[in-house]
């Protein structure tokens, strides 16, 4: 099941990069490259889920789990990000509007199912540990951290690595913002809405899927 998702992305997010490779050489500049890194960086999170589950699955050292996991949490909020680069649509001379509109769109998209399907994988991962009270807390908790991470990658530009290249200047700015909230509107407003977005795009695809799978089971039973 995991391999047959994996494969899919992978096909999905190679469509993505040959729509951008066709506006390469249609528009013959480089402007939207940097969608093909923020995918790259959206993959992060999602092969840090798969790699959990089957390390997991083989009774691998916990130490290595809480690593894949370190990984996951890290780069999560790199997967939604991609949604925040609609920012950049505009119209360009030579290139229909729509066209862009459908690039970035393609990428975004990638990038929320590749964020949510690690979350399906990190939420099982948990509940073999947690009650599930605890899961969905957490699931909520995370859609926070989550938000606020992509505002601290789109506005005041920090990155996932930072983390750990200059974590003492990203604290203090992180611990500045939280300080004064007031004096931080934009990052309250987009933490707050962004959280919203996601819980609610998150529970829709879980019911989706809840419904699916009990449909299935019930042709089955017939």
């Amino acid at each position: 099941m995991i391999n047959r998702l994996v494969k899919t992305m992978a096909i999905s997010s190679a469509l993505c990069v040959t729509l951008l490779l066709l506006r390469m050489q249609w528009s013959g500049h480089l402007f939207y490259v940097f969608l093909a890194w923020n995918l790259f960086l959206a993959w992060i999170p999602f092969l840090c889920s798969v790699l959990l589950a089957e390390a997991k699955e083989k009774n691998r050292p916990k130490y290595l789990l809480l690593l894949l996991f370190g990984g996951w949490l890290l780069f999560f909020p790199n997967s939604p990000y991609i949604v925040t680069d609609l920012f950049h649509l505009r119209t360009k001379e030579g290139i229909p509007l729509w066209f862009d509109l459908v690039l970035i769109l393609s990428f975004a998209w990638n990038g929320l199912l590749l964020g949510f399907a690690s979350l399906f994988e990190i939420r099982r991962f948990l509940g073999s540990y947690l009650s599930a009270a605890i899961v969905n807390a957490f699931t909520v908790f995370l859609m926070i951290l989550c938000s606020f991470g992509i505002y601290l990658g789109r506005y005041p530009r920090w990155n996932s690595w930072d983390l750990i290249s200059n974590p003492v200047a990203l604290f203090a700015d992180i611990f500045n913002m939280l300080l004064h909230p007031t004096q931080n509107t934009r990052m309250v407003g987009v933490t707050f809405f962004f959280s919203l977005f996601l819980i609610a795009a998150y529970c829709t695809l879980a019911a989706l899927i809840r419904n699916f799978n009990t449909e299935s089971h019930g042709q089955k039973k017939i």
